[in-house]
């Protein structure tokens, strides 16, 4: 049986796909208080009366049922089911109905929550900003980390070796003084294409039948050489996939509207498969979202090549619903962090996101992308 509020949303927005629940009541519940009041005593000789006590269960203002909305980052479908674990394991801790919906769009996602439709969303920043923006009551509760770091990049790549200062080599660029550098892939934060965590740390990967994935290949290349390439980018709202990018050409006097060919492709993973498959000559994803198609394409990584970088931004977030009790968003905080403790909810998170922890997020954190958007003229639609 489809659920009460999550009905009204499959009816408000066009979503990929959407959990079913089974309780068709109201999502909320009156809080539950018990009032004691003691007696007079009538003894010979009482002379005082207990006051009245009351106490309220802390539990008692909860949802029943809560609506999660994920933005895709991967083939939606198999986002779908990606998260369900996620989420059963969230209901199971919390004994809150958890609905896990993917959203075609950051923008379904934002309406959702400011119109009450949905109660918890995984964000990119720039999403989460243009979300606070429109709707004042959304929170930030949580930040991601990846490998102790809470920033990340866009990353450039192209199936163009020429396009290379000098020949590509196995590596990862990371962001050393404000210069992009090619550094060891086991020296930077994003867990890179080619590369697993074994018994003994990161090793080379394998998969299930063996079959090694190809290392990641990098180099330098000044982003002059983008002018007159087709370029596939994420969405016209995504932080690492368009508005950082965007910002670097702006301000080096390219204008993507007469200095290049370009197409929004929705995903990370379409951007990558573009440039993979030829469609593209260069592409942009967070880094390093190579990783998505090894299983299928597991020399994805030496024909999608990375050359360059964005400056560093804040990593993605779980939004949350203001009106929320404070009690129910410490416990969803918690038992976020009790699934990345363990061994299933670190592999799926890692899937999803390539989360490894999780910390409190702080507002202020977001004024970088707030100005990136401001001075690139990117609004919410």
């Amino acid at each position: 049986m489809i659920t009460k509020k999550l009905g009204l949303l499959l009816m408000a927005l066009a979503l990929v796909a959407a959990a079913c629940g089974d309780d068709a009541n109201p999502t909320t519940v009156a809080p539950a208080t018990t009032a004691t009041t003691a007696a007079p005593d009538t003894t010979a000789g009482a002379t005082t009366t207990e006051a009245p006590t009351t106490t309220e269960d802390p539990m008692g203002d909860w949802p029943t049922e809560v609506v999660f909305g994920f933005i895709p980052s991967e083939r939606g479908e198999e986002l779908v089911n990606d998260i369900q674990p996620f989420m059963d394991f969230l209901s199971a801790e919390l004994d809150v109905e958890f609905n896990g919906v993917v959203t075609a769009d950051y923008n379904g996602l934002v309406v959702a929550m400011g119109t009450g439709q949905a109660d918890f969303g995984a964000f990119g920043p720039f999403g989460y900003v243009q979300a606070k923006d429109q709707f004042p009551d959304i929170e930030v509760m949580i930040q991601s980390i990846r490998f102790g770091s809470d920033l990340y990049h866009g990353q450039w790549f192209t199936n163009d070796p020429s396009l290379c200062d000098a020949p590509p080599v196995v590596g990862a660029i990371e962001n050393v003084d404000g210069v992009p550098t090619i550094k060891d892939p086991t020296e930077v934060a994003a867990l890179q294409v080619g590369w697993a965590f074994g018994d003994s740390g990161l090793e080379p990967e394998l998969l299930d039948d063996g079959t090694p994935v190809e290392p990641g290949l990098a180099c330098n290349a000044d982003l002059e050489s983008v002018v007159g390439k087709t370029i596939a980018f994420t969405s016209a709202t995504s932080t690492s996939g368009a508005v950082f990018p965007q910002l670097q050409l702006l301000n080096l006097g390219i204008d993507i509207e007469s200095d290049i060919e370009y197409n929004y492709l929705e995903s990370h993973d379409n951007a990558v498969s573009a440039v993979y498959n030829g469609d593209a000559d260069i592409g942009l994803s967070f880094d390093d979202a190579r990783r998505n198609l090894r299983r299928d394409n597991p020399d994805v990584g030496s024909k999608v090549i990375v050359f360059n970088i964005t400056d560093d931004i804040p990593n993605d977030v779980v939004a949350v619903r203001g009106d929320l009790p404070q009690s129910f968003k410490d416990a969803v905080f918690d038992a976020i962090q009790a699934f990345l403790d363990t061994e299933e909810g670190d592999l799926i998170l890692d899937e999803i996101y390539g989360w490894t922890d999780i910390r409190r997020a702080t507002e202020s954190d977001f004024d970088v992308v707030r100005e990136a958007a401001a001075k690139l003229g990117v609004t919410s639609d």
